[in-house]
């Protein structure tokens, strides 16, 4: 019997794809009329920098740290920081927030596990704050019972620290919990790995996958996963 479900955020509670193409959008503006950088060279610079602090951060909450990244991509081209990395920072996250919606049938599911006596958590790979912000703007903070961030743990998925906390919080037995998020290895391999239960959420995905449970629409968590 599943207890408790636990949600991954970006593309899985809404469109991350989409809300950082329209964020990024913004950036390129911003890049070409304030530094001079355009978008072909603004995009190098940035996948650059993203290549070059996850070889020397490895997997880490900060590595999502928008003002570290612009900060070093400054940094490489001999450009101020000020006033730059914090209106970066704001331009991106703020437009993201705005562009983000939820995923289809996503705040009915929710309600209607809770209405089941499901507990509702979050696993994400980020830092708490942005998550927050993320989940708030979407209109599904107040269904949430507890939230595990990488910041918190200080390791992200598939580590099995992070899915450990998960079950900390979840408060119920490893094989009553059921994760359920877009990434195939990070989100459902490693839950699994670390003896939870995991679906696949793919909406746009068309190889299925026998050996992985998957879902197109969270509305099939009631439909399907936990029907008596």
């Amino acid at each position: 019997m599943i207890k408790t479900v636990i949600f991954d955020v970006d593309n899985t509670l809404y469109s991350y794809t989409k809300a950082h193409e329209a964020a990024f959008g913004e950036l390129l503006v911003y890049a070409k009329r304030e530094l001079g950088l355009d978008r072909e060279a603004f995009a190098a610079l940035h996948q650059k920098t993203e290549k070059e602090l996850r070889a020397y951060m490895g997997d880490v909450a900060a590595l999502h740290n928008r003002c570290i990244r612009y900060q070093i991509m400054l940094e490489s081209r001999g450009l101020p920081l000020h006033p730059h990395v914090l209106k970066m920072n704001d331009i991106y996250w703020e437009t993201l927030l705005k562009a983000a919606v939820p995923s289809p049938n996503a705040e009915e599911t929710i309600k209607g596990l809770k209405e089941r006596g499901v507990r509702i958590g979050i696993g994400t790979d980020m830092t708490a704050r942005v998550q927050f912000q993320k989940l708030e703007a979407l209109g599904l903070l107040s269904l949430m019972d507890f939230l595990v961030s990488s910041e918190e743990t200080g390791a992200e998925k598939p580590k099995a620290a992070f899915f450990d906390r998960c079950v900390e919080k979840a408060g119920c037995e490893r094989r009553e919990c059921l994760f359920v998020g877009d990434n195939l290895k990070k989100d459902v391999q490693g839950a699994v790995d670390a003896g939870l239960q995991a679906v696949w959420y793919r909406p746009e995905e068309e190889k299925d996958r026998a050996d992985v449970p998957r879902i197109t629409d969270l509305a099939e968590l009631l439909q399907k996963v936990l029907a008596p």
